[in-house]
């Protein structure tokens, strides 16, 4: 690369700071500005973790360390397509690379899906880790609920649902989630899955943390976990599987007489959403069992089973939301690309332009398999930028980033970390999180105003 070389990184979760932090490491003069739409960085790990898996929240101290590289630039509160485009970043730096992620939820189509009380998980997240885009006023107020997914969001929304709130006690949920969570009259939760216990998406660990929550009880038919050949073979070749399997089975052969908990989740295979019923708001929803053919595929069998619930979550899965002015294939919900560059409707490759992440490669895989996808799109950024003179004038970067008065920079988010733990102390944990974006931004900007 030629030195001082500009990068601009849009996205500043760990799929943008691992291509910061791969991209600094195979240049040692590139300069690297990583802007991000909201006042804190970190985006899926502080934003779509749930507070009672503090373990993987940790992976903000890696993310931290990275940031504090003196050559990456952090630049909070800047959304592209409203305070700068990318024709403008484009102009200012050699390169641009999109890490936005994938923050919507995918639409369920089935009749009844938009009544009151049907919810979409990713939503359901934001509120309780505290977005500060997300609506502060959520009601639970069904005793019977239904999750619909085989995912770990799945499990994580229903795993919050049906928790007591005493154990999320020690955890950074802000004052009105962990309200709304005391007043939660639920004692049933269906976890309705559509494929079998074979192919379900979950982790082990996910699953075992459901069966280990305080006063929960998780009932499984024994008739659901009577294996066909297509599920003997998935447990035979998948160690994860025959887990996820044996741990079923051990609930499905639990005697009834030891089921005493005030909160019962119930999970349910074989069953596809025909329709969510109710005229105000949600009042059940009727099910479709499934049948799985010899290869796992899934088809209806026309007979139904009616939930009686008073809230339904949709957790199939995540959509990325488009990026003003760079491509987007609606049909896949990502950006096309090619070894992370970005391909224009003609198919060819936009000139410096990559992506990496879930907006590239669809909501799949943990937070860590994003290193290898962020990698990739940096080895196409490299291999193009040594083959390319430069044509970006020196001090745009800087002179774009100047023009952001409200942006947020590192020294604001570390003003924001320490107000954060501050207001954790005064209840006795490590943090809790700040939720007003106006609160955030004056905590950022503390420093300025006593000047």
């Amino acid at each position: 690369m030629t030195p001082n070389r500009s990068v601009a990184i849009i996205g500043a979760g760990p799929a943008g700071v691992y291509a910061a932090d791969i991209l600094q490491g195979r240049d040692e003069h590139v300069r690297i500005d990583l802007f991000e739409k909201l006042p804190a960085p970190y985006g899926l790990v502080r934003y779509g973790v749930s507070p009672d898996h503090p373990r993987i929240k940790k992976i903000q101290d890696a993310l931290h360390d990275v940031l504090e590289n003196p050559r990456i630039r952090l630049i909070c509160n800047v959304e592209v397509g409203a305070d700068v485009t990318i024709e403008e970043l484009r102009e200012a730096y050699d390169a641009v690379v999109i890490s936005t992620g994938a923050d919507r939820d995918v639409d369920l189509r089935v009749p009844g899906a938009d009544l009151p009380g049907s919810f979409g998980g990713a939503d359901f997240v934001a509120w309780y880790d505290g977005h500060p885009d997300a609506p502060q006023d959520w009601q639970l107020s069904a005793e019977s609920v239904a999750v619909i997914g085989a995912g770990n969001v799945a499990l994580d929304v229903a795993r919050m649902i049906i928790t007591h709130p005493r154990q999320l006690e020690q955890t950074d949920i802000p004052g009105h989630v962990e309200a709304a969570f005391r007043q939660n009259p639920v004692r049933d939760l269906h976890l309705l899955i559509r494929r079998g216990p074979a192919d379900v998406r979950f982790s082990p660990m996910e699953l075992r943390e459901l069966g280990a929550r305080d006063d929960v009880d998780v009932i499984v038919d024994p008739a659901d976990m009577e294996l066909d050949e297509h599920a003997e073979r998935m447990v035979a070749q998948f160690n994860q599987r025959r887990i996820i399997v044996k741990t079923l089975t051990e609930w499905a052969h639990q005697d009834p007489a030891t089921r005493t908990a005030s909160r019962r989740v119930h999970l349910h295979f074989y069953q596809q959403p025909a329709r969510i019923l109710g005229t105000d708001r949600v009042t059940s929803i009727e099910m479709e069992r499934t049948r799985p053919d010899e290869l796992g595929r899934i088809s209806g069998t026309g007979e139904m089973v009616r939930h009686n619930v008073g809230a339904v979550y949709r957790t199939i899965g995540y959509r990325s939301t488009p990026v003003p002015g760079v491509p987007f294939d609606d049909a896949t919900g990502t950006i096309p690309d090619d070894a992370g560059r970005i391909l224009g409707t003609d198919g060819v490759p936009i000139p410096r332009l990559y992506a990496t992440g879930w907006i590239r490669r669809g909501p799949v895989g943990l937070i860590g398999s994003t290193k290898s996808d962020a990698a990739e799109a940096i080895d196409s950024l490299i291999a193009d930028l040594s083959q390319r003179p430069r044509t970006t004038p020196v001090g745009a970067a800087d002179a774009l980033v100047a023009r952001l008065t409200d942006a947020v920079g590192w020294d604001g988010w570390l003003r924001i970390d320490e107000a954060e733990k501050r207001l954790g102390a005064e209840r006795g944990r490590e943090r809790t999180k700040i939720v007003n974006r106006d609160e955030l931004l004056n905590h950022a900007r503390e420093m300025e105003h006593t000047r």
